[in-house]
Formats: structure tokens, sequence, C-alpha cells
């Protein structure tokens, strides 16, 4: 049998891949299992979505391949959402890359920048994807802590005091996963100004600002930051369209071309029908935000009292699709989340699989109904 490349001897299978293996043999053997481990939104897209798609269906001549840039009215769309939510000027003709997921952006900024032995700035805990690519691309992960003293922001004091002359790249990710930490103009500026000092690339991944939070920001308001600065967006989390897998990056005209060189040998653009409907999700107006979150504030509170009934504690200010909640001392994470799915049937998220200041925390996900969420509440309380 051909041996494995030996890129792959520095990467395991997703967790959430091989634990859900694992939830579907339970089910299948009969056990009644709530999954509240991901971040899949199980609301529907906005009606004019879906109306969207099928008029494009009804048009000729739009089965064939498409611009790797995307449709001029779909980078016009982004842009004008960029201008009127977070106040940004954005240049739909070379400013502006769509995607086809943010997860595909990940890697395609990774091959566009890193060579062998780069080194990485990676959050932990923070998304699992930046370690594996950069592992992928035999470039070097460098851990930067996020802890809950520091209020889940970045000791780049700290850092200054590190060498960083092999570091190319820096992620970051506010509104944070896991924690649900909020950004700042101040943050985005001292970023800004410590990716400047030292020559790097610094990528906000930023899906998250619109859920549970009435200050959407992006890296790319604060002055100067297209020098250094890019920024993931996607659809998935916003309008409920994760399997639509449609995305955005935003830059600087040369960092896109940069980009581009990668992106325009690994697909052949985006289905036309699907970029209408991104079209129209971009169109909402505000009141798509505010049913959104009125739906997840009620999931919220009953999530929160989950998190009460196992003793933990959480922060209220916290934004995002999920709950982080720190356990009870002497608790480890998975050891945590295997009692849960062994003994109450619920599969959640162990902190660990975000990076190692994860221990000692778990996350649960907003993606499941009110109802849901109170049956996993009666579980757990009919047991203790």
């Amino acid at each position: 049998m051909t041996a494995k490349a030996n890129r792959l001897n520095s990467v395991k299978e997703y967790y959430f891949s091989r634990k859900l293996r694992e939830v579907r043999q339970l089910k299948a053997a009969g056990k009644p299992i709530i999954n509240i481990g991901i971040g899949s939104p199980d609301l529907d897209p906005p009606i004019t979505v879906s109306r969207a798609m099928q008029n494009a269906l009804e048009q000729n001549n739009i089965h064939g391949y498409q611009s790797y840039q995307g449709l001029p009215e779909f980078r016009a769309a982004i842009s004008n959402f960029y201008n009127k939510y977070y106040d940004v000027d954005i240049n739909p003709e070379n400013e502006i890359l769509p995607l086809m997921g943010s997860k595909e952006g990940i890697m395609h900024i990774s091959m566009a920048f890193l060579n062998v032995g780069d080194e990485v700035l990676i959050p932990n805990p923070g998304y699992p994807t930046y370690t594996s690519v950069t592992n992928l691309l035999e470039a070097q992960p460098v851990y930067y802590d996020l802890v809950d003293e520091n209020n889940w922001l970045p000791d780049l004091e700290t850092l200054e005091k590190s060498d960083l002359s092999k570091v190319k790249l820096m992620w970051v990710n506010y509104p944070h996963m896991p924690t649900g930490k909020k950004p700042t103009k101040e943050l985005f500026k001292n970023l800004i100004a410590f990716a400047k000092k030292h020559d790097i690339i610094l990528i906000n991944d930023n899906p998250y600002s619109f859920i549970l939070n009435d200050n959407p920001l992006s890296i790319l308001n604060i002055d100067g930051a297209k020098e250094v600065a890019l920024e993931l967006n996607s659809l998935s989390k916003t309008f409920n369209m994760a399997g639509w897998r449609v995305g955005m990056l935003l830059g600087s005209a040369e960092h896109m071309n940069t980009v581009l060189q990668v992106k325009s040998n690994m697909d052949s653009g985006m289905f036309y029908g699907i970029q209408q409907g991104a079209i129209a999700a971009l169109q909402s107006d505000n009141s798509w935000f505010n049913n959104l979150n009125i739906i997840y504030e009620k999931r919220r509170n009953i999530a929160w009292k989950i998190a009460d009934a196992l003793g933990c504690t959480y922060d209220k200010d916290a934004s995002g699709l999920f709950v982080w909640a720190k356990l009870p001392i002497g608790l480890t994470a998975e050891q945590t989340a295997d009692d849960l799915l062994y003994t109450y049937d619920v599969f959640l998220a162990p902190g660990t699989i975000f990076g190692t200041n994860g221990e000692g925390y778990i996350r649960l996900s907003l993606c499941v109904t009110e109802e849901v969420l109170s049956e996993v509440l009666s579980r757990i309380l009919r047991a203790n």
C-alpha cells in the first residue's frame, strides 16, 4: 500500500469528525443522543435567499464555470454590506475575494504566504483549523495564550519579548470562538501596530460579529489596516447558510491578488445560483439580525441554566453561537464531556479541542431549539 504523505503525520482527524462518528454509532444502538456540540445553525436563511436561488435556476446559461473572483454584483453586495454595517470602504473591483466558505480561505491564505519553516501565531484557545493548515504546509505553529485573567485578549507585551523574526502570519478571531469575547477598536489598533512593527500579516476571522452582539466591528475599520490586515467573513452563521459554503476575504488589492494566485488553481468559481442567494442575504435589513438574536437569546438563557446545573460559571457579556462555561475546580474538560455523553446522552465540546487553555471549560452550542435545550436541562436536573 502506498504510504501517505509525510505532512499528514502532523495532523489528526478533526475531533468532530471522529467524535460524531461515535455519536452516530451510539444513536444506531438506540441511545437518545442530543448534540449541542456543533455550531451548525438549525434555522433557515432569509426567505429572499431561497427565492433568489429559485429565480436563478429558471434563467438560461447559468450552469457553466463562473469567475474565480465572483460575480461583480456579488462583490458589490459585499462592499455595500461592509459599508453599511462595519463602516468600511472596500473596493469591489479588487479588494474582495469570494470564497467557498471561510475555511477554504484559511488554506488559501496560508498557501499564498507561507514557506516551509515559517512561523504562524495562533490563539490558544482557538479554531483548530489554524493549526492543522499550518502543519499541512510544514510551517510552525507558535501559540499565544488567551486566558480568562486577561479577558481572552492577546498579551502583546509578552509576545514582544519573544523571537518574532520567523513569524509570517498571525490569526485572530474576534468575536472569539470559543469564548465569545467581543473586540474593541483599541484591541484592533494595538494588533495592527504590532503587525506593522514586526512585518506580520494579520488575519481576523470574523463570522460571529452579528450573533448576540449589538456592535459589529471589522478590523478593516481601523486606519491603515489594509497595509497588514485581511479579514475573513462568512454567511454561515449570520444568515444560517453553513451548507451553502459562502465566505469572503477582504483586504488590499495586492493581498487579494496574491491569494487569487492560489485560489484560481484550486476551484472553478462559485455556482451562479449560490451567488444570487448570497446577494439576497447581504441585502437583508436590521430586522433579520434582531429577529435572529431574539431566538438565540432565549436559547442562551436555557444554556446558562444548563451551565448552572453543572456548577459552571460563564460570561454573560459574551457573544456568538456558544456558551463557554468554566467547570468546577477539579473537573477536566474531556472527562466531563464523556460523562455527559455516556451518562446523560448529551454531546458537547470539551474546551481542550481548542487548545491547552481550554482545559477546565466546556462549550455548549445554541444551534438547537429551546425544546431540545430544555430536555438537556431536564436530564441533568433529574440525575442530580
